[in-house]
């Protein structure tokens, strides 16, 4: 076992080296410059169109509950430990990173929800609709269509499923001395009783659930900054310093290189905010509207959700706190920050919090998961899959925390490569379907 979990590391790094990193920033920076900076021009207007509904046009969802469920996959533990991790191994200057993949995450985002609804199909079970269906029906690839689905597939059981349940799991073992076998099993419960109603269902449950959480964190987080308001200008400098100069080692920090801050800041970004993985259009792809760019526009706030609020504000309590330089685990450091402020307390919330994170994006994933292997398999596949996925929610809970992260990095970068080079071949279809809607 631990050659295999060696080789999976060594595969996840050679993945998400210099190439990767380059061809994930750069084509969110061509597609800025493509539509001429859309994601700073256009977000009021996307923030106000969430609410928006399009009666009476195909799909499955509102647009507000497939932005739901896109943000109950994203937003997760990769907003907790995720972020964690990256400081942890990448040091401050990870943060700054992070912002980059947001920023340029967010028109990366708005592309694959143009081209997702574009090319959707009606199916057996609903919309069905993402990179593989536009790389096949749009970019003519249908061979990488399919290994596109094959890669979501593997990556729901990492990203979507054994990094969330071995997370919660840890944290409550920690905080309450809960057996991780016991988490394992109550989140494989819940999780069947949502993922097996569908769609409709996974949306009405998210659309409840996301915002109490996302608010409920934010809200937290924003007490413990305005108690330590004199840290947060540190913070910043900290963040940006060491986003050009290597970190030294301090305290229990072992110190961290530039080139450490891009990889861990990148891949915990696109970890956490899903842009140019291609998973999250998949639910765009269920939105009920008869324009892609409308769906796309309240597509791309999710990024900004994701990675700009939440993110930061994990990043910020982080930074203002004295834990990251002692030498605490990466799988403790949100839980132990948020403790120096709000003490006890601080540590039930985050428990709470990586559980409700945990459970949402059990549920989101499952759902990418299902159109992933109705792709590959055909509609009859959906109820083994869905045996399987929440099964092995309690392997996740169990296992060991790096080969996790290194699995899940590894079949991230393997989704992104497919999805980017349709992006790519396809962005002229984004630029029409764009200035169509902004001049009409």
């Amino acid at each position: 076992m631990n050659s295999f979990e060696t080789l999976i590391a060594t595969l996840s790094g050679w993945v998400w080296g210099p190439p990767m990193l380059t061809l994930l920033v750069g084509t969110g920076l061509y597609l800025t410059v493509l539509l001429k900076g859309l994601q700073f021009r256009a977000l009021p207007l996307a923030l106000r169109m969430i609410f928006h509904k399009d009666h009476g046009h195909e799909g499955d969802i509102s647009h507000f509950a497939a932005l739901m469920t896109a943000l109950a996959a994203t937003v997760g533990i990769g907003n907790i430990v995720g972020v964690a991790t990256a400081i942890t191994l990448g040091g401050p200057g990870a943060v700054f990173w992070m912002w980059i993949t947001g920023l340029v995450g967010m028109v990366t985002k708005y592309s694959e929800a143009v081209l997702a609804v574009k090319y959707r199909e009606k199916g057996e079970h609903g919309m069905r609709g993402g990179p593989m269906y536009y790389l096949a029906n749009g970019a003519g690839l249908p061979k990488l269509g399919w290994l596109f689905a094959l890669f979501t597939a593997l990556a729901t059981f990492g990203i979507g499923n054994m990094t969330q349940a071995n997370s919660a799991a840890r944290i409550f073992e920690a905080t309450f001395h809960i057996p991780a076998w016991v988490t394992g099993v109550v989140l494989m419960v819940l999780t069947a009783l949502v993922i097996l109603g569908g769609i409709r269902s996974i949306g009405k449950f998210t659309s409840i659930l996301v915002p109490f959480m996302i608010t409920g964190y934010v809200g937290a987080a924003l007490t413990v900054l305005a108690l330590n308001a004199a840290e947060i200008p540190h913070a910043f400098g900290l963040i940006f310093q060491h986003a050009f100069s290597p970190a030294a080692a301090t305290g229990g920090f072992a110190g961290a290189s530039i080139a450490a801050a891009m990889r861990f800041g990148i891949a915990r970004g696109v970890f956490s905010n899903e842009s140019g993985l291609g998973s999250a259009p998949i639910a765009a792809a269920a939105a009920r509207t008869h324009d892609p760019v409308k769906q796309a526009l309240v597509s791309m706030t999710q990024t900004f959700i994701d990675t700009l609020v939440v993110c930061t504000m994990t990043a910020l309590v982080i930074l203002t706190a004295n834990s990251w330089t002692q030498g605490v685990s990466a799988g403790q450091l949100t839980s132990s920050s948020f403790a120096e402020t709000l003490g006890k307390a601080g540590e039930l919330l985050v428990a709470l919090a990586t559980a409700l994170f945990a459970y949402s994006t059990l549920i989101g994933w499952n759902y990418y998961g299902e159109k992933a292997i109705e792709y590959l398999f055909g509609s009859r596949a959906i109820r083994i899959y869905r045996i399987l996925f929440i099964a092995t929610v309690i392997v996740g809970a169990m296992m060991n925390l790096e080969f996790v992260w290194n699995f899940s990095d590894l079949m991230n970068g393997m989704m992104a490569i497919p999805n980017l080079i349709g992006l790519l071949i396809l962005s002229k279809v984004v630029k029409e379907e764009t200035d169509r809607y902004f001049k009409s």
